[in-house]
């Protein structure tokens, strides 16, 4: 009998949770909020790469990219993964700001042996467990919503740690994904009443239409959260197997598209066009590679003497950054001058050789400051990633990595950085194109704007004034791109460093990076054809 009672009593609550989500939110009594008949919903296709978008591949997004304003200079960050970029997302900074430093991450406290899998909610929660709540070092847009009286739902048939990271300390909403659903009290109403979660798949075509559902449900009304996500976990899922633009992809492409359309149709029926703006991005673009056998990273040290064996905990690689034992400085010289002669390891970056610098300390080096990684307590001792060029895959589309496997990203291409960014609703422009640079950093706080809500001062981006309908309050300073370059001599060449990034005033978009070695015996750029 106590047992009923009991789980009557958490039916009860998630219930009542899920009707205060999605009835009369932000109706403070007394308090003028003309912006409150207005919702936002984010969209994030996995893995999507500008070219997709054509009418035969996504005819609903192109469809709506035909009314949409289009941020034509819109940039991943980098680390160019997924985990990075949803925390990016949640919360408008870098990872020198928030400590989520890549998709695979090493905190010695939970273990000093091995890297956590951000993918997986269990290890986020281990993380957020030894760090006292400190799973990101910078507040996110649901704490800030919270604060306000709004709420915000993420919806995301992607994993959970992906899910998780876009409102971490869930702040008054709820996180739905089809492997996690908090708070967990909510899971028996949410399968009640949008069905069992269907299994995983490639393409994943039955999960994607399920979190469609609920996110119809609970998040398009507007007596629903202010801000709602909602992220497809393809195309990547389907890309890493089978490639950038293989058939297969393309199917995965259809149906995240599909489901896109039913979002647009949906808001059309009810008569909520107007009421809702929509942001449409990705967390990075995807490279194809060429699947030679380079040495790894790894390799390269073991054979020169200055790592044991894979195991060994002298210089440990995890996720794209190194992690010298000690901060050993001269350890790390000899590592980084056997990647700088080490054919199909592209940029490589260190610590400032002074705080602020865009130099790092080590010769031929950039540093994390360059690249916005240089977090306090978190930051690795070295970060590397391949070589790419431009060169065409089978498929015909263009950018190859000096990686092995099939595809993926992760790397400082410009295929990977470059993403879309389309967005459309009552605070809008519409059919508006920027070449302005914008970055996922830069969503939170134009989110926070619109609302008229301030940003806090851990928020690296800017209010996307350029594609509001509003006038901003003065003009910003035009973009403009600046080369930043390191070189370096080793036994029998030379290596050079360069990488781009578009600056508009204090602001700073990294858009590539690339390496050139030269030979002295035969002066010739290695692997790279035109830039």
């Amino acid at each position: 009998m106590k047992e009923i009672v009991k789980k009557g009593i958490i039916m009860a609550t998630a219930i009542s949770f899920l009707s205060g989500i999605v009835t009369g939110q932000a109706n403070q009594e007394g308090v003028s909020h003309p912006e409150k008949e207005i919702r936002t919903l984010v969209v994030f296709f996995d893995g999507l790469r500008p070219d997709y978008i054509t009418p035969r591949s996504m005819p609903n997004l192109y469809a709506f990219s035909q009314s949409a304003s289009y941020g034509e200079q819109h940039h991943s960050v980098y680390p160019t993964v997924t985990r990075v970029n949803a925390a990016s997302l949640s919360t408008g900074s870098y990872p020198a700001v928030h400590g989520l430093m890549h998709n695979f991450v090493y905190f010695p406290e939970v273990d000093k042996k091995k890297a956590l899998n951000t993918a997986d909610a269990a290890d986020l929660d281990r993380i957020t467990q030894a760090t006292h709540g400190h799973l990101l070092t910078a507040v996110s847009l649901g704490e800030i919503l919270q604060q306000a009286g709004y709420k915000m739902m993420v919806f995301s048939s992607g994993t959970s740690g992906q899910a998780l990271l876009q409102n971490h300390k869930i702040s008054g909403g709820a996180v739905i994904n089809t492997s996690l659903i908090r708070p967990a009290a909510l899971r028996a109403q949410v399968e009640k009443e949008i069905g069992p979660i269907p299994p995983d798949a490639m393409p994943n075509t039955a999960q994607h239409k399920w979190i469609t559902d609920a996110l119809i449900k609970y998040g398009l009304t507007l007596n629903g959260p202010l801000v709602s996500t909602i992220w497809f976990s393809d195309p990547d899922e389907t890309e890493h197997a089978k490639g950038v633009g293989t058939p297969m992809t393309m199917e995965a492409l259809k149906s995240v598209d599909e489901q896109f359309g039913r979002i647009i149709a949906y808001l059309k029926k009810e008569q909520l066009t107007a009421h809702f703006n929509i942001i449409v991005s990705s967390d990075h673009g995807f490279i194809t590679h060429n699947g030679k056998s380079y040495a790894s990273p790894a390799e390269v040290l073991i054979k020169a003497g200055l790592k044991k064996d894979r195991e060994s905990a002298d210089i440990a690689f995890i996720g794209g950054g190194i992690y010298v034992k000690d901060h050993d400085t001269a350890l790390i010289r000899k590592a980084v001058e056997k990647f700088q002669m080490t054919e199909g390891i592209g940029g490589i970056f260190v610590k400032a050789a002074r705080p602020g610098d865009m130099k790092g300390f080590v010769a031929g080096t950039l540093s994390f400051d360059t690249i916005h990684l240089d977090h306090p307590d978190r930051a690795p001792d070295i970060i590397i990633h391949p070589e790419w060029n431009n060169s065409l895959d089978k498929m015909g589309y263009h950018g190859m990595a000096f990686s092995r496997g099939v595809a993926g990203h992760g790397g400082f291409s410009s295929y990977e950085v470059h993403i879309p960014l389309l967005v459309s609703g009552p605070s809008f422009k519409e059919a508006f194109k920027s070449e302005w640079p914008t970055s996922n950093v830069d969503i939170a706080p134009t989110i926070l704007h619109i609302y008229h809500l301030p940003a806090p001062a851990s928020m690296d981006g800017r209010v996307m004034n350029e594609l509001l309908k509003e006038k901003p309050a003065k003009p910003e300073e035009k973009p403009r791109k600046e080369m930043i370059t390191a070189t370096a001599r080793f036994r029998g060449g030379t290596y050079t460093l360069n990488v781009e990034e578009t600056v508009l005033g204090r602001y700073r978009y990294i858009d590539y990076s690339r390496v050139t070695r030269t030979s002295d015996s035969l002066a010739h750029a290695s692997l790279h054809d035109t830039p």
